[in-house]
């Protein structure tokens, strides 16, 4: 069994030839493993972690993408959590919906007083606010 060697920097899963896990040819449209100085963006993580969903192993794609099991199980891990984070939130929490009644209401109360102030100044007794006495 003959080895084939690979091109001055590449891969040998980039050799001429090769073909990836998922059954494209080694000049897909994303670059496997990324370029020296060239960083895991949110998208390209998402992708991955999306590959290891569908059923994708997880020692397959390390070899492929050059990347240590540990990492792509820590981005796993992370998605799961956004995702169980995102399933947690509530719909139609009672304390924002109590809130957003409250700041109706000022909001209301402060129009209601601007128009009264307005009103007065427009008398030609102008508004005094009187002290109380005792």
């Amino acid at each position: 069994m003959a080895k084939r060697k690979a091109k001055k920097g590449m891969l040998p899963a980039e050799a001429e030839g090769a073909r990836r896990a998922t059954g494209d040819s080694a000049g897909g449209a994303t670059q496997w493993p990324l370029k020296l100085g060239q960083r895991w963006t949110r998208a390209r993580k998402l992708e991955v972690v999306m590959r290891m969903f569908r059923g994708e192993s997880m020692e397959g794609l390390s070899r492929e993408l050059g990347v240590e099991t540990y990492l792509l199980e820590e981005w796993r891990e992370k998605a799961i959590a956004g995702i169980e984070e995102g399933l947690r939130e509530r719909q139609g929490d009672p304390l924002v919906a109590e809130l957003d009644g409250a700041m109706k209401r000022i909001g209301e109360l402060s129009m209601a007083n601007e128009l009264l102030l307005e009103r007065c100044r427009k008398q030609e007794a102008p508004f005094r606010p009187r002290r109380w006495k005792r």
